[in-house]
């Protein structure tokens, strides 16, 4: 994402993953944040009492959603009425919890080794293989997707992202997000640039234009770990690179790895369409920059509510596919977004799997993807509910479009997560050495992707 993973913010990215730490930190901290969330949900619901026969009540269910709207606030808003819908058809409560991304991750592994976690929860459609790695989530079999009303009623690029290759997912997919880039209608006009650029020579060259009278092009988050990893992992597939070898090895020093990460940094360093102060942005500044008219452009995943909720009109903004290196987008090289999303998980350890399963099952089911997709601005990973006209409007288009044709899936390896932490750290840093007004050559991006390499698990 979201963003805001993908991306948060409506993506996911998606985020502010500053304070995201490793998986094989999280034992070490588990014990202290374990006691933070007990008080949340113990190892899944409890009985809420005792019927008037004698016979307990229905379980309450605890579940962790992801910030996917403009606050917390927002989030409940929108999330309470749809719960309590599932209360009135099932007579099981929700207890909701809308987790910060800046602390779900921390929040999940501190679970997965404590045992004490909801019965459900989002979590970020890149982390599925990591978190599948733990062994703390249901796996999704054919009788468990059975329950919900089957595997085949999900987009294939939604599943590829639910967990490693040749393994039964680790979780089901609930939104899906795609990159864009979203520009300023207004100051394209007054700077007399007549569309949006389709290759990152014309970002630059357009960028060059609208960054003028104390405002900037290009809006970036160098704080943002995910949004970094995100970034770059698009840049290196069009550089021909991965940051992960056949086998899963990590590959952070290729010649394409390193030109994708000093490419991103250098809007920054070298073409200075990026404000300095970006470097220490972290989750949805960007994205408030441009709705303020402080950016023209900003490359984020499926922000369009965003904007709404700080004030824009959709007549303010328009979305073009994110720019490629050269010619149109579509695969291999062509690759111009991550495949962004929000998954929906289930904690083995619940004590009520009839009513997690039955939660899922309301959570994907056309209508409920269809309401929450469209108030969220985001894409139903549901094949029937994809079709709705609600989402043929023309960003819509422009996102699905972009997952149906030129997307790809992060690296679906159990150390996907500390390839975050790593990598989107090492960006981070080039954006403060930028910032600083040092020098970016591809040899300092070279030895921050080694240090990056060698914090791997070996």
């Amino acid at each position: 994402m979201k963003l805001r993973h993908g991306f948060p913010t409506i993506g996911l990215p998606e985020r502010d993953d500053s304070v995201m730490r490793t998986l094989r930190a999280a034992a070490a901290i588990a014990t202290l944040t374990a006691l933070a969330t007990t008080a949340i949900g113990c190892g899944g619901g409890t009985p809420t009492g005792a019927g008037a026969n004698g016979d307990a009540a229905p379980k309450t269910l605890t579940y962790w959603a992801s910030n996917q709207g403009p606050s917390i606030e927002a989030d409940k808003e929108i999330l309470t009425p749809e719960l309590k819908k599932f209360e009135q058809q099932t007579g099981i409560k929700v207890e909701l919890e809308v987790v910060p991304w800046s602390d779900l991750l921390n929040r999940i592994l501190a679970a997965t080794t404590s045992g004490q976690g909801p019965d459900v929860l989002n979590i970020g459609n890149t982390w599925s293989a990591s978190l599948q790695a733990t062994g703390a989530l249901l796996p999704w079999d054919e009788k468990a997707f059975a329950q919900i009303g089957g595997k085949d009623r999900f987009v294939d690029s939604a599943l590829a992202s639910a967990g490693a290759p040749g393994k039964d997912p680790a979780a089901v997919p609930l939104y899906s997000m795609a990159y864009a880039l979203y520009y300023n209608k207004k100051a394209y006009r007054e700077a007399g640039v007549d569309k949006p650029p389709a290759t990152w020579d014309e970002l630059v060259e357009v960028g060059k234009k609208l960054t003028r009278d104390g405002k900037w092009a290009l809006g970036v988050e160098g704080s943002n770990l995910s949004n970094n990893i995100h970034q770059v992992f698009v840049l290196a597939k069009q550089h021909g690179a991965d940051f992960f070898d056949a086998s899963g090895n990590p590959a952070f020093t290729s010649d394409g790895a390193v030109a994708a990460v000093k490419q991103y940094v250098d809007f920054m360093a070298q073409d200075k369409i990026v404000a300095p102060g970006n470097a220490e942005y972290a989750q949805n500044q960007s994205l408030q920059d441009f709705a303020k008219g402080k950016t023209a452009m900003v490359l984020w995943q499926t922000a369009a509510a965003t904007f709404k909720a700080h004030g824009m009109s959709p007549d303010d903004w328009g979305v073009a596919p994110v720019p490629v290196q050269s010619g149109m987008p579509g695969q291999g090289r062509q690759v111009n977004s991550m495949v962004a999303g929000i998954n929906m998980a289930i904690f083995k350890n619940t004590d009520n799997l009839d009513g997690a399963l039955k939660f899922v099952k309301f959570m994907t089911g056309d209508e409920e993807q269809k309401i929450l997709n469209q108030t969220y601005g985001s894409i139903p990973p549901v094949k029937t509910a994809q079709q709705d006209p609600a989402f043929n409007t023309p960003d819509l288009t422009v996102l699905r479009d972009t997952l149906a044709t030129s997307a790809a899936p992060l690296p679906q390896v159990p150390a996907e997560s500390q390839f975050e932490t790593a990598v989107g750290t090492a960006v981070k840093e080039l954006f403060a050495d930028a910032a600083a007004g040092r020098p970016i050559t591809a040899e300092l991006v070279k030895e921050r992707l080694t240090k990056a390499q060698q914090q791997m698990p070996q």
